[in-house]
């Protein structure tokens, strides 16, 4: 593994635990050159990748890095840590690939990004609708708002997916 600061590769694994139901791999390494630390994750290439089906019935290979992207534009400036946009990929990603085999509709995606994103941040949430929800007016997006400004908010110690980290 090649040091992300002195690009030297040598170093040493500190830590190693699985993470997310066994599907990843954390490791804590030490460059034994400049003896700074960083963690790496490795995550298991399934021989079945999913193909998703887009509205128009294409088909293209699933992108985690594509879900990333438009998570990140939602939680833009909003206070959410790397950790937690990694931790609803995650639950994305394992309820996707417990519940569908060889193809997901791109539908089913964002369904699962937007009832996990509503419970993390309800700005966040709204961002990521008024894309994928495609608002056909004004109304519809205010309607929605205050649809999930009504609703109660979860106390910090309460949260059943985040822990706000």
């Amino acid at each position: 593994m090649q040091c992300p600061y002195c690009h030297v590769d040598d170093d040493r694994v500190i830590d190693s635990r699985s993470t997310d139901g066994g599907n990843v791999v954390r490791r804590r390494r030490q460059c034994n050159a400049c003896r700074k630390r960083f963690t790496t994750y490795e995550r298991a290439e399934t021989e079945t990748r999913l193909q998703v089906i887009k509205k128009d019935n294409k088909r293209e290979p699933y992108d985690r890095e594509k879900m990333r992207k438009g998570i990140q534009l939602a939680c833009y400036k909003r206070p959410i840590s790397v950790q937690q946009i990694d931790e609803l990929i995650n639950r994305v990603e394992e309820s996707l690939f417990r519940r569908f085999e060889r193809e997901v509709p791109a539908k089913a995606i964002g369904q699962e990004i937007c009832r996990l994103l509503r419970q993390l941040d309800k700005v966040a949430y709204i961002r990521f609708a008024s894309v994928y929800l495609q608002f056909k007016d004004i109304g519809e997006l205010v309607n929605e708002a205050i649809e999930v400004q009504e609703e109660p908010d979860i106390p910090p110690g309460q949260q059943p997916l985040f822990d706000g980290a």
